[in-house]
């Protein structure tokens, strides 16, 4: 009769180690919940940021000795100005109503933002909306009104200022600006 084969019990040092470092991995990850692949979401927080944006029109009335109505595309990037990872890196787009008719100047919106993985901040601006007690983010308001994936339930307000760039190369009345925001938001 043939005796059962015994289990082999390897001790090797690196056999030792590589089995400490997964158990130490595993206890950090338990210990540490929110972070994801390193980075966290914070709960709230105030975050400055510039979206460099690109306007596409795509449509226009002329109205003739009053003024014109262009409905815009702006597409662009964020850049958190403090290096942290909220509202940074973002990918930027926008459908905008820009109204210039008479006494009448303002240009009404919606926005998503979009990470590296795909999770999305939509808010809507206007143009009329000054936040007086922020007078250098002149240029209107930002409504945060929702997200998905890690901002889901996110809301806050985003004064912005609006800085023009030189005129664009090509056809097509392409227009670039810089739109800084002041940003206080929170995910409930």
């Amino acid at each position: 009769m043939e005796e059962p084969m015994k289990p082999t019990i390897v001790t090797s040092a690196a056999a030792i180690q590589t089995v400490k470092a997964a158990l130490l991995s595993g206890l950090l990850l338990s210990l540490v919940p929110g972070v994801v692949l390193g980075q966290s979401i914070a709960k709230k927080g105030t975050t400055p940021y510039v979206t460099h944006f690109i306007f596409r029109p795509l449509q226009s009335i002329d109205i003739p000795g009053l003024g014109t109505a262009t409905v815009l595309e702006a597409v662009g990037t964020t850049q958190n100005m403090k290096g942290e990872a909220m509202l940074d890196k973002m990918s930027a787009q926008c459908a905008a109503l820009s109204v210039a008719s008479g006494e009448k100047k303002y240009i009404d919106g919606a926005c998503v933002l979009a990470d590296k993985d795909g999770d999305k901040i939509f808010s809507t601006f206007d143009t009329r909306d000054q936040d007086k007690s922020q007078p250098d983010m002149n240029c209107g308001t930002h409504i945060i009104t929702g997200g998905t994936g890690k901002y889901k339930g996110i809301t806050g307000s985003e004064p912005f200022t609006c800085i023009s760039m030189p005129a664009l190369a090509g056809p097509g009345g392409y227009t670039a600006m810089d739109i800084p925001h002041n940003t206080t938001w929170e995910i409930k």
